[in-house]
Order: C-alpha cells, then sequence, then structure tokens
C-alpha cells in the first residue's frame, strides 16, 4: 500500500479514533461526538488549541460533516481488532477503548504520533465536558467560518 492510498481512509481514521478514545477514557462517547472531536484533533488552532496537526485547508469546516461514514467505517475496523469497545443500550451507541487499545497506541512511534495523542489530549480536556448543545453551537456556527479565506481573522473559536 502506498503512503497517499492510506489518507482519509478507514484504517487512518479509525486509528485516530483509538488515539482519541485513549484520550478519553474512560468515557463513553457516541458517533457524533467522535466526529466533532476528530476535527478538532486534527484542526486545534481553528478551536484556540494547539498548532493543528494538518495543514488547514480552504473551506476545511465541513469535513467533519463529510467524514461520518468513514469514521464509521474505521471505528468498525478498530472494533472487530478489540481496539475500540462498542455498546449499545437504550441511549444508543457509545465507543470507549478497547482492551487492545494502548498496545496500538504504544506501537505507533514518531513525532506524528505523539503530536496526534497531544491534540487528542488537548481535545479530552476541553471539549468532553461539552454539552451537545455546546458542541452544535462550536460546530454548526462556526464550523463553516473556518477556512473561508474572506473571514480568516474570524475563524477562532474560545472554548472558554
Amino acid at each position: 500500500m502506498k503512503m497517499n492510498e492510506i489518507f482519509n481512509t478507514p484504517f487512518e481514521l479509525g486509528i485516530r479514533m483509538v488515539y482519541l478514545l485513549m484520550a478519553l477514557h474512560p468515557l463513553k462517547v457516541d458517533l457524533q461526538r467522535l466526529i466533532y472531536f476528530d476535527y478538532a484533533a486534527i484542526y486545534s488552532a481553528d478551536l484556540g488549541g494547539p498548532e493543528s496537526l494538518h495543514t488547514p485547508v480552504p473551506l476545511r469546516g465541513g469535513e467533519y460533516a463529510s467524514r461520518r461514514d468513514v469514521i464509521e467505517k474505521g471505528l468498525y475496523l478498530m472494533a472487530s481488532r478489540s481496539f475500540i469497545d462498542v455498546q449499545a443500550d437504550a441511549t444508543g451507541i457509545t465507543y470507549c477503548l478497547g482492551e487492545h487499545g494502548p498496545s496500538l497506541v504504544g506501537l505507533i512511534s514518531g513525532e506524528y504520533s505523539k503530536e496526534l495523542f497531544r491534540r487528542c489530549n488537548w481535545v479530552a480536556n476541553e471539549l468532553s465536558n461539552k454539552s451537545e448543545k455546546e458542541l452544535e453551537q462550536i460546530f454548526g456556527v462556526n464550523g463553516m467560518l473556518w477556512g473561508a479565506e474572506f473571514v480568516a481573522t474570524k475563524s477562532k473559536v474560545s472554548l472558554a
């Protein structure tokens, strides 16, 4: 597999979900929260956090909405190997770190891995306690401005 064939695949996003769930451990979160948290981890500067892990691209604010299917497939892939646990109950489906999740994160080395985990910890600290309404406001109202070149000076959001 070539490196350019791995980007934005269920495999890549599934691994990011393991990192996020490790940072969030022991919390259980639903798919929508993971979609928001994934965007926040890679474009953290848009939310007033550390420098973004990925290069900010124009009109990136809609990315979180278009990744739902790929993230869902990535979660399934990681759950099939016990890196992620999936739980269903009367409130819906939630995800948490699986038995083998810490081992996977521990096996991946390099600067990107360290920086990804640092951003995931930032997300866990800044966003995990936000309500659904607060997350919808952060990502819904402000999300469409992120990457819009003509409003670049207004694209950062305070989480306070």
